[in-house]
């Protein structure tokens, strides 16, 4: 497992319980941004489709560039995750609906990666209403 975040203490919150499972020896965590580190594995031709799966949970306003760098990553048949992807339900609601300055200010950036996803004909997605959306897409060219 690669695991990328800018800030380690998310990792090492988390650390006691991976330990516990006795998996720790199997992660690889980087501290480090995960757009600049996603850009170094592509300049290696090896590294394309090499990814059985990948989870994003990061920057809503970067969730299209990451898109565009994990789909090349990940090899025809794996998955890719997005976290957050109704954006507490916001990507359903008109523009001018009430909601949190955070939530507003994200929730067209989600909204954009929804419809990409929706068009780009190298996925099969499926959106799950668990929590605050679960995007998953399978590759499949």
């Amino acid at each position: 497992v690669l695991a990328l975040d800018i800030n380690r203490e998310y990792y090492e919150l988390g650390l006691p319980m991976i330990e516990k499972a006795g998996v720790a020896h199997k992660i690889d965590f980087r501290e480090v941004s995960a757009l600049s580190f996603l850009d170094q594995l592509l300049q290696d031709e090896n590294n394309k489709e090499t990814f059985d799966f990948v989870f994003v949970d990061a920057d809503k306003d970067n969730y299209l560039n990451y898109h565009k760098r994990v789909i090349d990553l990940v090899k025809v048949g794996g998955l890719i995750g997005y976290d957050n992807t109704l954006w507490t339900g916001s990507v359903a609601l008109p523009p001018d609906a009430p909601m949190l300055e955070f939530i507003r200010g994200y929730r067209d950036y989600v909204i954009e990666l929804n419809k990409y996803l929706a068009q780009d004909s190298r996925v099969e997605i499926c959106q799950l209403t668990v929590g605050d959306g679960i995007t998953l897409c399978r590759r499949i060219s």
